[in-house]
This record gives structure tokens, C-alpha cells and sequence, in this order.
């Protein structure tokens, strides 16, 4: 595909069919992963594969709990009611369908990071970030879903002694993966000359 065209459709797909995720399939994913940037170039990352229906199963669990504890953020809380935009009540209905059915999503793909002992930081995202971002657009090239969710956070420690992850390990993410039940396309946005200035903040382009 096209990469601006990769690029115009990425969208987080919570919908997902349980069909299995051929092996090939996602090393081409996770190949373009770790050709990201990082920090010093330490390549932080380790990539962790879930498709065991049982671990899936308490995955999702930890993932419920994240679910109900972002329900209480007063943003979500409106756009779950309704009183948000439309797209923002669409958005959280996907969230819902996510939270009730995360566990049949065939793999769960969990994002690790080696932060040598320092707490997480804004910095560290600049080493793992990039590279999810990559693995994502390759999903979307080879028709895969994904959606980037980091809400098991709120049981790490769960997490990490079900699938024996080691104390020094930060979990950075955990990312449903499997062929979508709906269409990709280009999500909702700002347009970009609402948020583009030019030499100080807040000035527009001359002529605009």
C-alpha cells in the first residue's frame, strides 16, 4: 500500500474477529517494529505474544478493571453518556465492545520496556512509542486491526506475574490484534490549520 494512504486510514479498530493471526503475518508486523528510533539506540523494547485462550481470558479481565476506572474520568464519563461529540460517544461504544469481548481477540500483544530501573518517564515513551506507532501502520498495510491501550496499567503486577514478566520490566502497552470486523478509514480530526503556527505561537500562515 501506499504509505500516505497507510498513514490516512490507521485508525484504532476495537472490533475484532477471533479468526487466528498467521505467524508470518506478525513477524512482518513486528519486523517493522523494531526498525524504530531509540533513545542512544538501546532498543528498549520486548514484545510479548498472548494466544493462549486462558491467559487471554484473565488479560481481559485486568483490562475490565482499567475499563471501569476510566469510566470515572469525567471526560469519558461524558462521552460515554452521550453528552460529548458524536464521535466521542461513537468512540466509547467501540471502548465497551473492546471491554465485553477483549478476550476473544486472538492476540494480545503486550509492550514491554527495559527502563534500566528509572520510573517510567515522557522520555522513555520517545523509545517505545515510535516503535508501536511502526507496527501499527504495518497491521494496517497487511489488513490487520489493532488499537493502542495502555489501561491494564491499573493491574500491572497482575499482568506481569501471570505471564512471569521480571520486576524491571515496565509494561508499556497492550494491544488487541486481529483482523477487523469493520472497514478502516480515516478517523475524525482536527484540521490541521486549527493546530499549525508559524515562528510564535499562535500565528498563522500570511494569507490564511
Amino acid at each position: 500500500m501506499d504509505v500516505f494512504e497507510v498513514l490516512h486510514t490507521l485508525r484504532a479498530m476495537r472490533r475484532l474477529k477471533p479468526d487466528p493471526l498467521p505467524d508470518d503475518v506478525l513477524r512482518r508486523i513486528l519486523e517493522a517494529a523494531i526498525r524504530a528510533p531509540s533513545g542512544g539506540n538501546r532498543q528498549p523494547w520486548f514484545f510479548l505474544v498472548v494466544r493462549d485462550p486462558e491467559s487471554r481470558k484473565h488479560l481481559a479481565e485486568f483490562w475490565h478493571v482499567g475499563y471501569q476506572e476510566l469510566l470515572k474520568v469525567p471526560a469519558y464519563t461524558r462521552a460515554a453518556s452521550g453528552e460529548g461529540t458524536v464521535a466521542q460517544h461513537k468512540m466509547m461504544r467501540s471502548v465497551q465492545y473492546l471491554a465485553e469481548h477483549l478476550h476473544e481477540v486472538p492476540v494480545h500483544l503486550i509492550v514491554c520496556m527495559d527502563t534500566e530501573g528509572q520510573p517510567p518517564s515522557f522520555g522513555h515513551g520517545s523509545s517505545i512509542f515510535p516503535a508501536i506507532q511502526n507496527l501499527m501502520l504495518a497491521a494496517r498495510a497487511l489488513g490487520v486491526g489493532t488499537v493502542l491501550t495502555t489501561i491494564h496499567r491499573y493491574r500491572e503486577a497482575e499482568l506481569k506475574a501471570l505471564l512471569h514478566i521480571p520486576d524491571h520490566i515496565v509494561t508499556a502497552a497492550l494491544i488487541p490484534m486481529g483482523y477487523p470486523r469493520g472497514q478502516f478509514g480515516a478517523g475524525p480530526r482536527k484540521p490541521l490549520d486549527d493546530v499549525l503556527f508559524f515562528e510564535r505561537w499562535g500565528q498563522k500562515a500570511q494569507g490564511s
